[in-house]
Protein backbone atom coordinates (compact mmCIF):
# COMPACT_ATOMS: atom_id res chain seq x y z
CA UNK A 1 0.00 0.00 0.00
CA UNK A 2 3.02 2.58 0.69
CA UNK A 3 4.26 1.76 -3.04
CA UNK A 4 0.90 3.47 -4.64
CA UNK A 5 0.45 6.09 -1.58
CA UNK A 6 3.76 7.26 -2.82
CA UNK A 7 2.93 7.19 -6.23
CA UNK A 8 0.08 9.02 -5.42
CA UNK A 9 1.85 11.92 -3.12
CA UNK A 10 4.86 12.29 -5.82
CA UNK A 11 2.86 12.19 -9.12
CA UNK A 12 -0.92 13.06 -8.05
CA UNK A 13 -1.30 14.49 -11.80
CA UNK A 14 -0.26 11.62 -13.34
CA UNK A 15 -2.61 8.84 -11.98
CA UNK A 16 -6.69 9.00 -13.27
CA UNK A 17 -9.82 7.53 -12.04
CA UNK A 18 -12.86 6.44 -14.19
CA UNK A 19 -16.28 6.42 -13.02
CA UNK A 20 -19.18 4.92 -13.69
CA UNK A 21 -22.98 6.45 -13.28
CA UNK A 22 -23.26 5.79 -9.84
CA UNK A 23 -19.75 7.13 -9.01
CA UNK A 24 -18.32 3.47 -8.68
CA UNK A 25 -14.60 3.78 -9.53
CA UNK A 26 -14.59 1.28 -13.12
CA UNK A 27 -11.29 1.96 -14.44
CA UNK A 28 -7.74 3.92 -13.18
CA UNK A 29 -4.28 4.26 -14.33
CA UNK A 30 -1.40 4.49 -11.77
CA UNK A 31 1.47 6.34 -13.09
CA UNK A 32 5.44 8.41 -12.46
CA UNK A 33 7.76 10.06 -13.70
CA UNK A 34 11.39 8.06 -12.94
CA UNK A 35 13.34 10.00 -10.70
CA UNK A 36 17.26 8.69 -11.42
CA UNK A 37 16.41 9.94 -15.29
CA UNK A 38 16.74 13.71 -14.66
CA UNK A 39 18.90 13.79 -18.55
CA UNK A 40 16.56 11.85 -20.27
CA UNK A 41 13.09 12.57 -18.50
CA UNK A 42 10.50 9.69 -18.65
CA UNK A 43 7.33 8.82 -17.10
CA UNK A 44 6.12 4.82 -15.86
CA UNK A 45 3.00 2.90 -16.16
CA UNK A 46 2.70 0.86 -12.88
CA UNK A 47 -0.81 -0.48 -12.98
CA UNK A 48 -3.68 0.20 -15.45
CA UNK A 49 -7.21 -1.53 -14.87
CA UNK A 50 -10.48 -1.93 -16.28
CA UNK A 51 -13.63 -3.54 -14.98
CA UNK A 52 -14.19 -6.32 -17.39
CA UNK A 53 -17.76 -5.13 -18.06
CA UNK A 54 -16.57 -1.76 -18.99
CA UNK A 55 -14.04 -3.42 -21.19
CA UNK A 56 -13.68 -2.21 -24.48
CA UNK A 57 -15.47 1.37 -24.46
CA UNK A 58 -11.70 3.17 -25.09
CA UNK A 59 -11.88 4.02 -21.32
CA UNK A 60 -8.10 2.27 -20.67
CA UNK A 61 -7.02 4.41 -23.82
CA UNK A 62 -8.55 7.85 -22.40
CA UNK A 63 -6.69 6.82 -19.13
CA UNK A 64 -3.44 6.63 -20.74
CA UNK A 65 -3.81 8.92 -22.66
CA UNK A 66 -4.36 11.70 -20.21
CA UNK A 67 -1.70 10.20 -17.92
CA UNK A 68 1.10 10.55 -21.00
CA UNK A 69 -0.22 13.93 -22.08
CA UNK A 70 0.35 15.39 -18.29
CA UNK A 71 4.00 13.61 -18.43
CA UNK A 72 4.79 15.61 -21.61
CA UNK A 73 3.27 19.06 -20.45
CA UNK A 74 4.36 19.20 -17.01
CA UNK A 75 7.15 17.00 -16.72
CA UNK A 76 8.84 16.96 -20.40
CA UNK A 77 9.01 13.17 -20.62
CA UNK A 78 10.33 12.35 -24.03
CA UNK A 79 9.06 8.53 -23.02
CA UNK A 80 6.71 6.33 -21.65
CA UNK A 81 7.57 2.52 -20.24
CA UNK A 82 5.88 0.11 -18.68
CA UNK A 83 5.65 -3.57 -18.09
CA UNK A 84 3.32 -6.45 -19.44
CA UNK A 85 3.16 -9.87 -18.74
CA UNK A 86 4.14 -12.33 -21.41
CA UNK A 87 0.89 -14.38 -21.42
CA UNK A 88 -1.11 -11.04 -20.78
CA UNK A 89 -1.97 -11.40 -24.73
CA UNK A 90 -4.71 -8.79 -24.37
CA UNK A 91 -2.67 -5.98 -22.78
CA UNK A 92 -0.54 -6.92 -24.84
CA UNK A 93 -2.63 -6.11 -27.75
CA UNK A 94 -4.00 -2.80 -26.40
CA UNK A 95 -0.50 -1.51 -25.90
CA UNK A 96 1.27 -2.75 -28.92
CA UNK A 97 -1.83 -2.62 -31.49
CA UNK A 98 -4.22 0.30 -30.14
CA UNK A 99 -1.71 2.88 -28.12
CA UNK A 100 1.27 2.09 -30.10
CA UNK A 101 3.94 0.83 -27.68
CA UNK A 102 6.69 -1.22 -28.66
CA UNK A 103 8.04 -4.13 -26.88
CA UNK A 104 12.15 -3.43 -26.04
CA UNK A 105 13.10 -6.57 -24.81
CA UNK A 106 11.89 -9.68 -22.61
CA UNK A 107 12.87 -9.20 -18.63
CA UNK A 108 13.05 -13.07 -17.64
CA UNK A 109 11.45 -13.78 -14.46
CA UNK A 110 9.90 -10.02 -13.80
CA UNK A 111 7.20 -10.76 -11.60
CA UNK A 112 7.45 -12.25 -7.85
CA UNK A 113 5.93 -15.62 -9.22
CA UNK A 114 8.85 -15.97 -12.14
CA UNK A 115 6.83 -15.16 -14.91
CA UNK A 116 9.03 -13.26 -17.93
CA UNK A 117 7.62 -9.66 -18.66
CA UNK A 118 7.64 -7.60 -21.80
CA UNK A 119 9.07 -4.30 -21.23
CA UNK A 120 7.64 -1.83 -23.35
CA UNK A 121 8.20 1.74 -24.67
CA UNK A 122 6.40 4.83 -26.72
CA UNK A 123 8.47 8.19 -27.98
CA UNK A 124 6.08 10.97 -26.50
CA UNK A 125 6.25 14.29 -27.80
CA UNK A 126 4.10 17.61 -27.83
CA UNK A 127 3.25 17.64 -31.14
CA UNK A 128 1.44 14.56 -29.96
CA UNK A 129 -0.87 15.95 -27.69
CA UNK A 130 -1.20 19.39 -29.68
CA UNK A 131 0.74 21.27 -27.20
CA UNK A 132 3.02 24.38 -28.87
CA UNK A 133 6.33 23.86 -28.64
Amino acid sequence: MKYYMYHIMSWPQLSYVAEGPNGEIVGYVLAKMEEDAADDPHGHITSLSVMRSWRRLGLAEKLMTQSQRIMVEVFGANYVSLHVRKSNRAALQLYRDTLKFEVKNVEKKYYADGEDAHAMRKDLNRAMFNLDE
